[in-house]
């Protein structure tokens, strides 16, 4: 394959979707970002206090899920386990995950839209867990009872979720297709909970992005209003 058509395959990939991000950025520069800053932010200010000699267990218990606990309270502490930073790993990587992935997707899908995406991903894995650990470690999709006093924190399953929604809804198939690649040879070479939550993120976001097919197929076409070079499936509109 020569560079021109490296380069057309580039732009039917990414086109759209580059568009989407560039235009909002332009347009509204930090404004257009505020949920992913925010984000940011919270998951900064959680990995300096729970790295405190009085913080870590204040921040236990409000960000802490694991299969363990009573499922009202994996509930309650669902949402803000998505900014408490994994012990096991670098800060750093979480903030450039948030940083990344939350920006692209505020400024291609909308704020609230990401937020909702985020957290479905993230409940997907967080309740997965209860039921692989119920199953055990007999089945594939199981896990042993010692996977329940693991702590589960981060925003590795909403990262996925986002990426393969947000590259699902603006066509960029063979991205989406490495994300969905990606975790499955995770999980094989390390089929621990943190992969296997990961598939259950794709699972979620595969329903999720059905159902958005359907409802925007029910809807009237409106290609009038897409961009110019913006192929039919694209969203034209951040809703």
């Amino acid at each position: 394959m020569n560079r021109a058509a490296l380069l057309r395959a580039a732009r039917t990939e990414w086109g759209p979707l580059c568009s989407a991000v560039w235009g909002t950025l332009s347009r509204r520069r930090l404004r257009a970002v505020p949920m992913t800053l925010s984000a940011v932010a919270l998951t900064a200010v959680f990995q300096i206090v729970q790295n405190q000699p009085w913080g870590f267990g204040p921040v236990q218990r409000v960000g802490s899920v694991q299969a363990q606990l009573p499922w009202w309270v994996a509930l309650l502490r669902t949402p803000l386990s998505l900014f408490v930073p994994a012990l096991d790993l670098p800060v750093w990587g979480a903030l450039a995950q948030v940083l990344i992935v939350f920006g692209i997707a505020e400024c291609a899908v909308g704020r609230w839209r990401t937020l909702a995406v985020a957290y479905v991903a993230t409940l997907a894995g967080t309740m997965y867990a209860r039921l692989a650990v119920a199953i055990g470690p007999d089945s594939p999709f199981g896990l042993p009872p010692e996977a329940a006093r693991v702590i589960d924190t981060g925003p590795s399953a909403a990262v996925v979720g986002l990426a393969m929604y947000v590259t699902w809804r603006y066509r960029a198939w063979f991205t989406c297709s490495l994300v969905v690649l990606a975790m499955v040879v995770e999980v094989f070479l390390k089929p621990n909970l943190a992969g296997k939550e990961h598939i259950a993120a794709v699972a979620a976001m595969l329903v999720v992005c059905g159902l958005d097919e359907l409802r925007r197929r029910g809807k009237p076409r409106r290609d009038a209003h897409r961009q110019p070079g913006q192929r039919s499936g694209a969203p034209a509109t951040r809703s």
